[in-house]
């Protein structure tokens, strides 16, 4: 069993080369080993209606309960004591071992692929106030327009006309779409799923949830409806390899955009303009306001009630959640943490200037 740790240095020397050579991960990895086993497995997965991941964590979780109690054996006999404590470290060295090498080697290594704006040769360079400025005006008025296609509850905020699970059927529609000018997205995968403890990932401030062991694309089916078909795509977008969040955040802006269903493109483009109006927000507080006096009553109220949802669950959890993933993604070179999902802007500012503009 101990022999399973060699599996760690492994792990550490696969990271270390990837760095190294982004296209070489691109090529081989990304676009060829990884495409090889992802789709079987996550064909397979997808079988089943509930996410095995959340099985698997539930698992996991048992397990480390069960090694905490071991510790709390050996910190109260004393005989045998230098025994439990070695058998405690080798299981969990072992298992922690062969956890990592199965994430980097299943899916990890794909942080260190070649940046999507070279793949999608999306030129991205300096933008000035006045590009971002036009950037979220475009973004207002398409969210408006579809908006007013957009069926409401008694509240007037926005309402999916099916229920979630026939929303999740239709997601892949965008990517078929989009797979065309880019191929890169091209990918036969399973079904997206709402986990059962959709409540605690409110808790926890998580919108959706990757699963790189089984390749499943995991969402919180509480959130609001204007949010849930941008969410599935995202998740989506890690299943086809893009594992930086400000990527998988573009990806499902243009996969949402290239969806037929409107629930679709009104969900990806208030993504989008999420992110640019705060971008703006940071640099030109005055405009952004300006700006934001031509949103609809309509897209007001959907705004407020995505406020008021994810206010109402704030807490020590989600500001646990919140740091946890913030050294997850920096663990995983994403040196700005939360922070970088604040980059979709940049991709979105290129593929304004490349696609609307001209």
């Amino acid at each position: 069993m101990i022999w399973f740790t060699i599996l760690l240095p492994i792990s550490i020397i696969l990271v270390s080369l990837a760095k190294a050579s982004p296209q070489k991960v691109e090529s081989l990895f990304s676009m060829g080993l990884y495409k090889l086993i992802s789709q079987p497995i996550s064909r397979i997965t997808g079988f089943f209606s509930i996410s095995l991941f959340e099985m698997l964590f539930y698992s996991f979780f048992i397990f480390i309960i069960i090694e905490l109690l071991h510790l709390l054996k050996a910190l109260i006999v004393k005989d045998g004591r230098k025994k439990i404590l070695l058998n405690l470290f080798i299981r969990i060295s072992t298992v922690l071992s062969i956890l990592l090498f199965l994430f980097v080697t299943l899916w990890g290594l794909n942080y260190y692929r070649m940046p999507l704006s070279k793949t999608a040769k999306l030129s991205i360079e300096n933008s000035s106030i006045k590009d971002l400025e036009e950037l979220c005006n475009y973004l207002i008025k398409e969210a408006n327009d579809f908006r007013d296609k957009i069926q409401e509850d008694s509240k007037g905020v926005m309402k999916l006309p099916q229920n979630k699970q026939h929303i999740i059927s239709k997601a892949s529609k965008g990517y078929i779409n989009i797979s065309e000018e880019y191929p890169v997205l091209v990918g036969n995968y399973g079904n997206p799923k709402i986990v059962l403890t959709s409540r605690f990932m409110s808790y926890a401030g998580i919108a959706g949830i990757f699963s790189p062991f089984t390749i499943e694309a995991n969402v919180n089916g509480d959130v609001p409806d204007a949010t849930f078909p941008s969410a599935i795509v995202h998740e989506m977008a890690h299943q086809r390899g893009y594992a930086r969040e400000d990527e998988a955040n573009f990806i499902s802006f243009l996969a949402c955009s290239a969806n037929p269903d409107i629930e679709y493109k009104y969900s990806g483009t208030l993504l989008a303009l999420i992110h640019s109006m705060n971008a703006l927000y940071k640099i030109d507080i005055d405009k952004a306001l300006e700006l934001a006096k031509q949103y609809s009553p309509a897209l007001k109220r959907d705004l407020a009630a995505i406020n008021a949802y994810w206010e109402e669950y704030e807490g020590p959890v989600e500001r646990t959640s919140t740091k946890l993933n913030n050294t997850y993604l920096k663990a995983n070179d994403q040196k700005d943490g939360v922070n970088s999902y604040g980059r979709m802007v940049d991709l979105l500012l290129s593929y304004y200037k490349l696609k609307i503009l001209h």
